[in-house]
């Protein structure tokens, strides 16, 4: 597979026609790995109830989720740049069927390590799918054209994490037993043999779920088994020793800061998304089921703001509206820490609006122009999902705490905690604006 599209009617197609089925296919996955991430955001507030552990502890779900991430993800790259795309599509697969599947020994042992150790394994794969999509859609056409390709191939995975949201709203919290967290203190000393029972009703009400969709990954599993992926090859004539390819992307600026912003990006993601549920209950006394119903509202905003996204690319430079909506993000945080009532949740799930075009959007930029090192280069970019391992647990930390005063405010805990993204929002912004004078690549 060459890089570009050489004549044809099809040079200046997002997607070229030799290229739509397998495109077609991939894409899939990019659903597959959303809703992965978006039924596990909100099992931080429930295994925090089910457990009775502290804000810091449950926030490890997404500590050993996004840990396989940063696990994996180099190893992922030399994998595929040894045995090719489709191998690496089969073994991330594997590994994300076989974590879900682990739910049921972890939901018998009845405690929490052994869910920790399942979303680690589960999110290996994830590594896996996602160190190989992102370049592999990339390659499929030509260069001046990608970001926009990944841009539509990614405006799936928000389809994926909208029914990972109502799978865990419908499926999942409204089915947990309504016992609060004080009365199950309390029955610690009075009826330790009610609370483990309501614990393990609890635990197979969270089980159930992520077996279906261990089941539902293997079956797509044996659909990419029968199916003929082209190779994926590339026609770099560089020299493509694992050091050389180092070299030169350690000599990239535009790739080095992208790893660093992409990695700022996942932690204003994750946390403002985790965190929606604990901003409800906390700060406007809703309940967990009712409080993730707004951020199924946040992802439907995401889904049609990554479309309409997709389209403006082909007329203003990616970087340069990066930069803009990473702005205007922060904005948007600022006024969910500062507004009270619903103006502030309102304010916290518009976020999603400016969140849609960046990750995709800093993969385009950061890869551009780099061949077949692309392969080891996705590693770095998957890597920095890592974001996602670092600030849940810090926000988590300040939840936890007293009430701060930031600027001569003083703020509840929980609102506090959200100056962690617009501190991620902010680097963003930084990446954008300075790569937002070159070409335009859309």
């Amino acid at each position: 597979m060459t890089q570009h599209e050489k004549g044809g009617s099809d040079g200046n197609a997002v997607v070229p026609q030799q290229y739509l089925a397998p495109f077609i296919l991939v894409t899939t996955l990019f659903a597959l790995w959303g809703f992965a991430n978006d039924i596990t955001n909100p099992m931080v507030a429930a295994f925090k109830n089910v457990l009775l552990i502290s804000n810091f502890e449950s926030s490890l779900v997404q500590a050993a989720f996004y840990g396989g991430y940063c696990f994996m993800a180099i190893p992922a790259a030399l994998f595929i740049r040894k045995a090719g795309y489709k191998r690496g599509i089969l073994l991330g697969l594997a590994l994300y069927a076989g974590g879900c599947l682990l739910f049921v020994p972890a939901g018998n042992m009845m405690e929490f390590w052994p869910f920790l150790m399942a979303y680690f394994i589960m999110t290996c794969g994830l590594a896996f799918l996602e160190t190989t999509a992102n370049p592999y859609i990339l390659a499929m056409g030509p260069e001046h054209n990608a970001a926009r390709r990944l841009n539509f191939a990614q405006a799936f995975n928000p389809i994926g994490s909208l029914m990972g949201m109502f799978v865990a709203r419908d499926f999942i919290l409204k089915k947990l037993d309504p016992t609060d967290e004080e009365a199950r203190r309390a029955l610690i000393d009075t009826d330790p043999v009610a609370l483990a029972k309501i614990q393990e009703s609890d635990l197979a009400v969270i089980v159930g779920p992520y077996v279906t969709l261990g089941v539902v990954v293997f079956a797509v599993l044996i659909m990419f088994t029968l199916f003929k992926l082209p190779d994926g090859k590339t026609d770099d004539p560089r020299d493509q020793s694992l050091l050389a390819c180092l070299g030169r992307l350690f000599r990239t600026p535009r790739y080095l800061g992208g790893v660093v912003a992409q990695a700022f990006y996942v932690g204003a993601q994750i946390t403002c998304w985790t965190f929606v549920v604990q901003y409800g209950v906390n700060e406007l006394g809703m309940t967990a089921a009712d409080a993730q119903g707004y951020n199924i509202y946040a992802m439907v905003i995401f889904v049609t703001s990554r479309f309409i996204c997709t389209y403006l690319l082909k007329f203003v430079n990616p970087a340069l509206l990066l930069g803009f909506l990473a702005v205007v993000g922060g904005a948007l945080v600022v006024s969910a820490m500062t507004l009270t009532g619903m103006a502030g949740l309102y304010s916290l799930l518009a976020v999603s609006a400016c969140m849609s075009l960046m990750f995709p959007t800093i993969y385009g930029i950061a890869l551009q122009g780099l061949g077949d090192d692309a392969k080891i280069a996705s590693a770095g970019l998957i890597c920095a999902i890592g974001g996602g391992f670092i600030m849940p647990p810090l926000q988590a930390a300040i939840m936890d705490g007293p009430e701060r005063v930031i600027g001569g405010m003083t703020l509840s805990a929980t609102r506090a905690s959200f100056i962690l993204p617009v501190i991620c929002f902010a680097a963003v912004a930084i990446y954008g604006f300075m790569n937002s004078k070159q070409r335009k690549t859309a």
